[in-house]
């Protein structure tokens, strides 16, 4: 080759390399347009032990279990190895953790949010409940209304009561769970979750954008659209944060009786304002690449029966990619047939790929937060479900199947309708009218409202007690209630609010199996037949349905795999997190923070230095103050005595559960002071107090029992 030949291809090689090089450039442009946006930087100057967490990511689900419902099928998380994985391998998951009473969707959630129990937040009986008239009668109020709402009566525009949904102990609006977050400057993103995001279309869109307003001319227009564009969204921004501002579709995040007063933050509610801001370049996709929208079509929220993984955890990727650190995420339960049902039972083909799918969600979902550099390094995970379930059906066919290799069939599936009103006339003669909240733990409302002394209200009781039913699935005859409470007994378990209205005469806490409604009081209709469209029962106090779990994983969080000894529930989550995060809520919990499962360079030097104390204190507290602690327990158990006894041991026993309530008060406000200030304000628990409080906290245990 001569040299002007071996220039010339010199000459071609270079240019051909250069032309490669645009190329290349050209498509790391390109992917980087194509890419998703990687988590924007924002001013969130959250104050965590070394300054290691910049993200928060909550997840809820519903009725999702670490347990096996069936010895031979791997339980909901087991076939979810990608997140119980990443949970146990990285951090700690808690199982020996509790629900409050009644154990339901909407009052869990919100206790976890809060860090409060119902008593202090307004919403005890969940996912609906009844209020008294003044003259007798009871109406339905609905749990899920947005934070600022009155109670949300479906059936009447003139509810006789209109205190606020979510109701301190003083009866002023609770104290909202996002506000620590955007008073520190962080954005703070709601996914379908318990009334942080407007629920309904009734009172939320009046409450928060006005009775006149153009959403609310759409909710006349096209009711289906207006729930699609305004529900189950919302970001609550730091103070003057662009992101919600007017331009954006912001409206003003009123919250009238927040201590310390709230001005100056702005939020935006609803797919319709929120989607622009986190999926810039069109419609937002779940994690399968399908446009999130309705039933119908219209792009926008799909409804929370349509929360997949797959959906909630897109939400979740698109906030944090665009200037929302913190998120909080409700994603639906696996074990239904979304939205019409049927239910499946463990094991099942349709159970078993819906947590299929799940596990591929959750595998995508941190596969995209590490591409955007959010990782168990500096982000604070926790995840949690609401409640347990107790499954009612017989056995599966055939006896070996594992659901995963020999899927489960079920000839005898479906919760136990029972009639109370029926039974109660044809087995004891009672035909007292009343009302109920249809549950495994029924709350009832007889009408007229009588006291809890009254002739009628004791009768009832009895009777209630005494109730039969044959099980079609097992043919046994079953005795219906297994415990019983009225005011006295709630008050102790948190169940009573600061509105009077709203306290049931009594809950009847039911065989698990049975879901008790108030239908006809005859049973010319078969007052017990199986519903094969609902086969898991919650609200209950047993064990498969009050014991959850809690996984936590980020900085200051210890490896300790699965924790089945550390007692919990869920106020305690909510403590916790405001310690690893640095931040302090504008009011005092009832949980207490889990030091057994951070690591020590996580706690402040009040808590380190008083490390036995503090465990010992908040050890002692819980079993006192949690509904279904040690206290809460025996005391429920002495309840039922006293209302299916002569008046006489009623009289004695309430007297004395009375008294009990009152020193139990006054002793877990005691207890949760000092870990509070150990937690918070930097004072050390005393040892020698400890000691004290720990030994009155038994002789209080010992004298229920007793």
């Amino acid at each position: 080759m001569s040299i002007f030949s071996a220039k010339v291809c010199e000459k071609e090689s270079k240019a051909l390399s250069r032309v490669g090089i645009f190329f290349s450039v050209l498509l790391t442009v390109v992917f980087y347009l194509l890419r998703p946006a990687p988590a924007r930087a924002s001013g969130c100057p959250l104050n965590s032990p070394h300054g290691q967490i910049k993200h928060v990511i909550y997840i809820q689900f519903d009725n999702t279990h670490f347990t096996r419902d069936n010895p031979n099928v791997p339980s909901d998380l087991e076939q979810m190895p990608h997140l119980l994985n990443f949970l146990e391998d990285n951090g700690t998951v808690l199982t020996n953790h509790h629900t409050p009473l009644i154990s339901h969707t909407a009052n869990d959630i919100l206790t976890s949010f809060t860090g409060v129990y119902p008593d202090r937040h307004g919403v005890p009986v969940a996912n609906s409940f009844r209020y008294f008239n003044p003259n007798g009668t009871s109406n339905t109020g609905v749990s899920f209304a947005y934070w600022t709402d009155p109670i949300f009566d479906p059936s009447t525009a003139t509810p006789t009561d209109t205190t606020f949904n979510m109701l301190a102990a003083d009866g002023r609006n609770a104290p909202a769970p996002w506000v620590a977050y955007t008073r520190a400057g962080c954005n703070f993103g709601g996914v379908a979750t318990a009334n942080m995001v407007l629920e309904n279309i009734a009172t939320d869109i009046p409450t928060v954008f006005g009775a006149n307003s153009p959403q609310a001319q759409e909710v006349a227009s096209n009711p289906t659209l207006a729930f699609a564009d305004f529900v189950g969204i919302g970001i609550h921004c730091a103070a003057g944060d662009t992101l919600c501002s007017a331009a954006n579709g912001g409206e003003q995040d009123m919250l009238p009786d927040e201590p310390g007063g709230y001005s100056g933050f702005n939020a935006l509610f609803g797919h319709k304002y929120v989607a622009p801001q986190i999926s810039p370049n069109g419609p937002l996709t779940d994690l399968n690449g399908n446009v999130i929208k309705d039933a119908g079509g219209d792009p926008g929220f799909p409804g929370f029966d349509g929360m997949s993984a797959a959906v909630s955890l897109s939400y979740v990727a698109a906030m944090q990619e665009h200037g929302v650190p913190i998120t909080f995420a409700y994603i639906s339960d696996a074990h239904d047939k979304h939205p019409t049902g049927p239910a499946y039972g463990p094991g099942e083909a349709g159970y078993v790929a819906a947590l299929a799918a799940y596990d591929d969600a959750f595998r995508k979902f941190f596969s995209r937060l590490a591409h955007d550099g959010i990782t168990k390094d500096n982000a604070l995970f926790i995840v949690t479900a609401d409640e347990g379930d107790h499954f009612v059906g017989g056995l599966p066919s055939p006896a070996n199947c594992d659901g995963i290799h020999i899927p489960c069939t079920y000839s005898k599936i479906g919760e136990i309708n029972t009639n109370l009103a029926g039974l109660l006339a044809t087995e004891k003669g009672n035909t007292t009218p009343f009302a109920v909240h249809s549950d495994d733990a029924p709350t009832i409302y007889i009408t007229g409202n009588p006291a809890r002394t009254d002739p009628v209200t004791r009768s009832f009781a009895r009777d209630l007690s005494g109730l039969t039913a044959v099980n079609p699935i097992t043919g046994r005859t079953d005795v219906i209630a297994q415990f019983l409470a009225d005011p006295v007994e709630m008050k102790l378990l948190h169940m009573i609010t600061a509105d009077p209205a709203r306290t049931p005469t009594l809950t009847m806490f039911a065989d698990p199996n049975y879901f008790l409604v108030a239908g006809a009081p005859n049973c010319s209709s078969p007052c017990v037949t199986e519903n094969p469209a609902f086969a898991w029962n919650h609200g209950d106090v047993q064990s498969d349905i009050s014991t959850t779990w809690l996984g936590m994983v980020g900085p200051g969080v210890r490896h300790n795999g699965v924790d089945s000894k550390t007692w919990s529930d869920h106020t305690d989550i909510r403590p916790t997190m405001m310690l690893l995060l640095g931040l302090q809520d504008d009011y005092t919990h009832d949980g207490r923070t889990l030091v057994e499962d951070l690591r020590a360079s996580a706690l402040p030097n009040s808590v380190r230095r008083s490390a036995v104390a503090f465990r010992l204190l908040a050890q002692e507290y819980k079993q006192i103050s949690a509904p279904v602690g040690k206290l809460g327990l025996a005391s429920l158990a002495v309840s039922t005595t006293a209302l299916t006894g002569d008046d006489a041991t009623y009289t004695r026993l309430e007297d004395r559960l009375s008294t009990i309530n009152n020193e139990r008060d006054e002793l877990a406000a005691k207890m949760i002071k000092q870990l509070e200030d150990a937690e918070f304000n930097n004072k050390p628990v005393n040892l020698l107090s400890t000691l004290q409080l720990a030994f009155e906290a038994e002789v209080l245990l010992r004298q229920v029992r007793q």
